[in-house]
């Protein structure tokens, strides 16, 4: 279903002289000085923020930031670094205002961010009330904070439902349609890259992918668990005995449909998970009962890596082994530079997928990178995310 987009009622001159509410994703990680450490969803933001500026709008901004408690603004939880910096991306002075529910005085051409959205009493539960005071603060309201597309609260989903006009902003949309091409017209052959520690946390998108995808590479424990549903010793390797069973209905599954789970036929593994371990690569059947299989072998690396530069269509979510430690990178590596070097359209989410993608510098080589984390995955799953129905209904009204 579609959405009405900003970027469309800016173009139509719908924007100017309105006053305009834009929900940002601008919860950045701080260090104990309270300084940016990543700023990456703060520039992701800045492109909403210029668009409705430049069409002439009164633009109040808000977001979360961290976990408060609603009711009570500390310091530790005020936006005051976010406001900085977002003034120095976008050359100018950003006001941070509190207390902002009851009424908010922004004229055309200002801007104003307004303080942790979840500091107000009822937004993670969507209180209606709540809900109606931000609408009636606004004439259009923008959602852009893709990262919290899967919660329904009250900045992302009860103002939509209120909000003279609601509408998605220009990350929001970007997200929507990178993943619909990568997973609803995707060019063949769709290889997905699927890793983390545990297939419980998985199962759902990996039962999902199952059902579309050409390749599902899988990695790290949920990679052990696959190998150990086929018959291959894991030694002490993390790994879900208990969901064998799953894991081979989802290779039964892929293998009913000419596809496949390619499982490791070498792997690195260790006697300790510690940066000076000794790294040794072995055949995948001759792991020992004291091993730990840190990371996949050069041979399926490379094998794993021409696949991916055939590849028409790439999902990435998650590193292949303890990337972190050098002696266990490789494997995420390899696969990370097969990405960049694949003619494919490629799309990448996840904290630790970001973290690999700025370790090995290939950013300008991803076709696109996701600002969103359970969102993201969810999307993948099939979900319609609450945030982005709501804007659905909204347009089909």
């Amino acid at each position: 279903m579609p959405v009405l987009r900003f970027s469309d009622l800016c173009a139509q001159g719908r924007v100017k002289g309105k006053r305009v509410f834009i929900r940002c994703d601008l919860n950045a990680p701080l260090n104990e000085a309270r300084e940016i450490t990543e700023d990456t969803r703060i520039r992701a933001s800045v492109p909403a923020i210029r668009m409705a500026l430049e069409a002439g709008a009164a633009v109040m901004v808000t977001s979360h930031l961290g976990r408060p408690k609603e009711g009570e603004l500390t310091a530790a939880d005020s936006l005051a670094p976010i406001a900085r910096r977002l003034g120095e991306l976008l050359g100018r002075d950003v006001p941070l205002i509190s207390n902002w529910t009851d009424g908010v005085q922004v004229q055309p051409g200002q801007l104003v961010l307004l303080e942790n959205c979840r500091v107000n009493r009822g937004e993670k539960k969507n209180d209606e009330t709540l809900a109606r005071k931000m609408a009636a603060l606004c004439d259009i309201y923008v959602n852009d904070a893709f990262g919290t597309a899967h919660r329904a609260e009250a900045t992302t989903y009860g103002i939509a439902q209120f909000a003279p006009v609601a509408c998605a902003g220009p990350l929001l949309a970007a997200e929507m349609d990178a993943i619909a091409r990568a997973l609803a017209q995707p060019r063949r052959p769709l290889a997905a890259i699927v890793g983390g520690s545990k297939v419980s946390t998985k199962l759902t998108i990996l039962k999902a992918l199952a059902q579309k995808v050409d390749q599902l590479i899988v990695g790290g424990g949920i990679a052990n668990t696959f190998m150990l549903a086929a018959g291959l010793p894991i030694g002490k390797s993390l790994a879900e005995p208990d969901l064998a069973d799953e894991a081979r209905a989802v290779m039964a599954e892929m293998k009913a449909r000419g596809a496949e789970v390619p499982i490791p036929a070498d792997v690195v593994t260790a006697k300790t998970f510690s940066a000076d371990a000794q790294a040794e690569t072995k055949r995948a059947q001759d792991v020992a009962e004291d091993d730990l299989i840190l990371d996949i072998g050069p041979e399926t690396a490379q094998k794993l890596a021409a696949q991916l530069k055939a590849a028409g269509t790439i999902v990435w979510n998650g590193p292949v082994g303890v990337f972190e430690l050098p002696a266990f990178e490789n494997g995420t590596r390899c696969i990370a530079q097969a990405i960049a070097s694949s003619s494919a359209f490629s799309i990448a989410g996840g904290g630790d997928t970001l973290a690999a993608i700025a370790k090995y510098g290939i950013a300008p080589d991803v076709g696109y990178i996701s600002t969103g984390g359970g969102a993201f995955l969810e999307m993948l799953e099939g979900k319609t995310l609450p945030a982005i129905e709501i804007l659905q209904k909204r347009a089909t009204a």
